[in-house]
């Protein structure tokens, strides 16, 4: 007996529905949403490390030889053997300027937004009696070392967020 059997017609489906490609599409903006933010702060602590390093290649052993030598800090850059500060610049710095041995790097040219006419001080920390013993620079509202002491004005006026760890105090 050969029976005919009923042909069950069943269309396999490929892809995916339209409500399953919604749902990824959510999935994947909300994690876009929270990695933003992260990267930006990533783009802007760059920014400042990027102009922190232009300072050590110019103000800081300008400021460093004339407290070796003389036990004193320059007043301004003129006294510091620098050129004036708007003309010490890079990528992300406006200027850099020197006031009695801190150094103030004011952000600009192509830094982020949120640093754009921030400022950020790098001041530096000696022994007053050992004129021989390398300065220490401190950053922003930093300590210095023990049995330091900082000289210069902080004139920092990036936020607390923004700045490295070595440049916010430490917790009491």
């Amino acid at each position: 007996m050969n029976a005919v059997q009923p042909r069950i017609d069943m269309k396999k489906q490929f892809g995916f529905s339209l409500l399953e490609a919604m749902v990824a599409v959510a999935i994947i903006a909300i994690l876009a949403a929270m990695a933003i933010p992260s990267y930006l702060f990533k783009i802007t602590r760059e920014q400042i490390e990027a102009s922190i390093q232009l300072t050590v290649e110019t103000a800081q052993p300008a400021v460093a030889a004339s407290w070796k030598t003389t036990q004193t800090f320059p007043a301004d850059n003129t006294q510091a053997g620098l050129p004036s500060a708007d003309r010490i610049v890079n990528n992300f710095v406006r200027s850099v300027a020197i006031e009695d041995g801190a150094i103030h790097i004011t952000f600009g040219n192509r830094a982020n937004g949120r640093l754009k006419d921030k400022v950020l001080t790098l001041r530096p920390a000696v022994i007053e009696d050992a004129p021989m013993v390398p300065i220490t620079w401190v950053c922003g509202s930093g300590d210095a070392p023990e049995k330091m002491v900082i000289k210069g004005a902080d004139r920092t006026t990036l936020p607390k967020e923004m700045l490295p760890i070595v440049c916010k105090p430490r917790p009491k």
